[in-house]
């Protein structure tokens, strides 16, 4: 039984290979994403696990209180002065930036309340206040004579 070989094309074999590559290609993709879908579907029917519990006004407050006052301390640190002040002592504001990274939270808030409490340029009106206080008075007192509005006791 000899088969005429004649009537068959065999240029047409590589287009018929890549058809049938194709094809299963796609059905592998269909049926992986289809696998996919069903399987996260059915993830979301299961119930999750969540663990709750009390949190206190304090502890809510001092968890926001620990990481304002690490804000407040690397903000000081980030400042162009306080850089500059460390590089004249010969420190680094990065090492002092990872050395408060390295703190407790209490020896944070310590050194925080202690920036607070630090005297800065925000007292000036007080100061001006009192220098104001004070020349009035000498002014008054006929001792010197800084604003035209007063009239001297003597």
């Amino acid at each position: 039984m000899c088969m005429d070989v004649s009537f068959f094309d065999f240029a047409a074999i590589p287009s018929i290979l890549y058809t049938l590559t194709l094809s299963f290609a796609m059905k592998f993709f269909k049926r992986l994403t289809a696998s996919v879908l069903i399987a996260s579907t059915a993830m979301l029917g299961m119930p999750m696990v969540a663990h709750a519990g009390i949190v206190s006004s304090e502890q809510a407050l001092a968890s926001q209180s620990q990481s304002d006052a690490r804000a407040r301390v690397s903000a000081l640190l980030a400042r162009e002065e306080v850089r500059a002040g460390l590089a004249e002592r010969g420190l680094s504001a990065d090492l002092a930036q990872e050395r408060v990274k390295a703190m407790t939270d209490d020896e944070v808030a310590t050194l925080a309340g202690r920036i607070d409490q630090a005297p800065a340029g925000g007292d000036i009106l007080s100061v001006l206040f009192t220098v104001f206080i004070i020349l009035l008075v000498t002014d008054i007192l006929g001792l010197t004579k800084v604003y035209p509005f007063t009239r001297s006791v003597r």
